[in-house]
C-alpha cells in the first residue's frame, strides 16, 4: 500500500515514495501521461534539493532523520497546473532525428537537457534511423511525463524515421528545462553568498528559519525571463550567430511571439538573412509547414492560427526582417501558405461530412522560380486527397500578383503592420535578397 501523508506531520510533508504515487493519483485524468517515479527514478534530483513536475521545479528538504521529503501542497499544485494543460494529438512539434545533434540545442547548463535524453533513449548505436524497442515497459518520465506514451514516429521514403510530440508537451519540457537552469543558477548565487556570510546550508533549498520550514518555490520562468524590445533589430544572422555567448545571451528573452516561454533560438529570415527575434522551440516550429521539398509545401490546419487567430503577432514576426517589411511582402515560402489557405480559400470544394460539410482534401502549393525572377515566378495551388477523387487544381497564382493581394489584405487585416512597411525603407538593404535554397532533405527546413 503506497504511503500517505500522515495527520499531523510538520508542513504537511511526505516522503519521497509516497509522493510518486500522490503525483500519479492527481494526474490521472490529465491529458498528458505522467509515470510513476517522478521523485525517486532518474532523472529526478530530488537529493539535490529540487524535483522538476511539468513545468515547475518543486522543493525537497531533509526532514528529521535525514529522510527527504517534499511538502503535498507544492505537488498538488504542480499537479494541478499540469491538469489544466491541453494537448492537440494533431498538432506535432518535430524532435529528432535531424542533421548533427537537435538536442545540443538545450542549455549546456541544464541537467534535464531532454532533447539529448530522448535520443539518446531512442537511437541505437551502429543502427541508424532505427528506433531502440527496449525497455519500453520501464516506466520512464522527463519531469514526471511519460513521453514515450506520446512520442509520434513517422517514416518519410520509407527510410528515414522522424519523432514528435505534441506542441504542448514540448512547450512543458522546455519551460521545465528553464526552470531548472534558473534553480541551478539560484544556486550558485546562494552558494557564494554562503562562503562569506557563513556554513552552507543545502545549495538547492533555503530555509525560513532554524526549523527548516520549507521556503516558496522560486519564481516561475515567465517572472526570470526579460521582454525582447528590438535589442537585435537589423543585425545579420549570420554575423550574430558566431558571436561569442550569442546562445546565453537568447536564453535570458521571453519568446518574442508567445511571450510566456523562454526563447531557445534566434528565427531570422532565409531570403535576407536579418534577424527577426529570440524565440522558443514551439513558436520556431509552428510557422513551418508539416513537410518542406524543394519547392513545394503542405497547408497546415495550424495555418489558420498564423494568417487568422493570431495574425497581428506572426505578421509583426515576420515583419521584424527589414527586407520584408520594406518590400511589404513575406518570404516566398510563407506568401505561398498565405496564398493557399488565404486568398484562395472561396476556391477549395467542399464535402457532405456528418456535421455540415468539411473542406476538400489537404492543400498543397507549388512554385516554380524564385522571388528574385519576380516574372517567372508563378504559385500553384492544388488538393491532395480529394475524397471524391475530383479535385485537384485550384489556381495558379503569379508571384507579383501574390504580393499585390497580400498587401491589400495586410493593410485590411493589420493596419498597423502594414502602416509600418512601405518602399521609403530600403536603407542599408542589401542589393538583391538572397535566393531561396530549399532543403530538400527536410532536416534544417532552411526556407524558414
Amino acid at each position: 500500500m503506497p504511503e500517505r501523508v500522515v495527520p499531523g506531520r510538520p508542513d504537511g510533508l511526505i516522503t519521497l515514495g509516497a509522493a510518486d504515487a500522490l503525483w500519479v493519483d492527481l494526474t490521472a485524468g490529465s491529458a498528458v501521461p505522467t509515470a510513476f517515479g517522478a521523485f525517486t527514478r532518474s532523472p529526478a534530483r530530488a537529493r539535490a534539493g529540487y524535483v522538476l513536475l511539468g513545468g515547475r521545479a518543486v522543493t525537497t528538504v531533509r526532514a528529521s532523520g535525514g529522510r527527504w521529503s517534499v511538502s503535498v501542497g507544492e505537488v498538488r499544485r504542480a499537479a494541478a497546473e499540469l491538469n489544466a494543460v491541453g494537448t492537440d494529438p494533431q498538432d506535432l512539434v518535430r524532435i529528432g532525428p535531424f542533421h548533427g545533434a537537435p538536442w545540443q540545442e538545450a542549455d549546456e547548463e541544464t541537467v534535464l537537457c531532454w532533447r539529448r535524453r530522448i535520443a539518446g533513449g531512442l537511437w541505437e548505436p551502429g543502427r541508424p534511423q532505427r528506433a531502440a524497442r527496449r525497455d519500453l515497459d520501464r516506466p520512464y518520465h522527463l519531469a514526471g511525463i511519460d513521453w514515450r506514451q506520446m512520442l509520434v514516429e513517422r517514416t518519410r521514403d520509407g527510410t528515414q524515421r522522424t519523432w514528435w510530440l505534441p506542441r504542448a508537451v514540448v512547450r512543458l519540457l522546455d519551460a521545465a528545462e528553464h526552470a531548472e537552469a534558473q534553480w541551478l543558477q539560484a544556486s550558485q548565487t546562494h552558494q557564494a553568498g554562503a562562503a562569506v556570510t557563513g556554513p552552507p546550508s543545502h545549495p538547492r533549498r533555503a530555509a525560513r528559519d532554524a526549523g527548516g520550514r520549507q521556503a516558496t518555490d522560486p519564481e516561475g520562468p515567465a517572472a526570470s525571463l526579460r521582454p525582447y524590445n528590438g535589442e537585435l533589430k537589423g543585425q545579420l544572422y549570420s554575423v550574430l550567430s558566431r558571436k561569442p555567448g550569442t546562445s546565453r545571451g537568447v536564453a535570458g528573452w521571453a519568446c518574442a511571439v508567445c511571450r510566456t516561454a523562454p526563447a531557445a533560438v534566434l528565427d531570422h529570415c532565409h531570403e535576407h538573412g536579418y534577424v527577426r527575434a529570440p524565440v522558443c522551440q514551439s513558436c520556431n516550429t509552428l510557422e513551418r509547414p508539416d513537410h518542406l521539398y524543394s519547392n513545394d509545401i503542405r497547408v497546415a490546419n495550424r495555418y489558420t492560427r498564423l494568417f487568422h487567430t493570431d495574425t497581428d503577432d506572426w505578421l509583426r514576426h515576420w515583419h521584424r526582417c527589414p527586407g520584408c517589411r520594406a518590400r511589404t511582402t513575406l518570404p516566398l515560402p510563407h506568401l505561398a501558405a498565405w496564398t493557399a489557405h488565404t486568398a484562395c480559400r472561396s476556391l477549395r470544394p467542399t464535402h457532405r461530412a456528418p456535421r455540415g460539410r468539411t473542406p476538400c482534401g489537404v492543400l498543397r502549393v507549388s512554385w516554380t522560380g524564385s522571388q528574385n525572377t519576380p516574372r517567372s515566378c508563378l504559385l500553384t495551388v492544388t488538393v491532395d486527397c480529394c475524397p471524391s477523387g475530383e479535385h485537384r487544381l485550384l489556381a495558379q497564382v503569379p508571384y507579383r500578383e501574390a504580393v499585390e493581394r497580400f498587401r491589400v489584405w495586410l493593410a485590411e487585416t493589420a493596419p498597423a503592420v502594414a502602416a509600418a512597411a512601405g518602399p521609403d525603407r530600403l536603407d542599408g538593404l542589401p542589393t538583391e535578397p538572397r535566393p531561396v535554397v530549399a532543403d530538400t532533405s527536410g532536416e534544417g527546413l532552411a526556407l524558414f
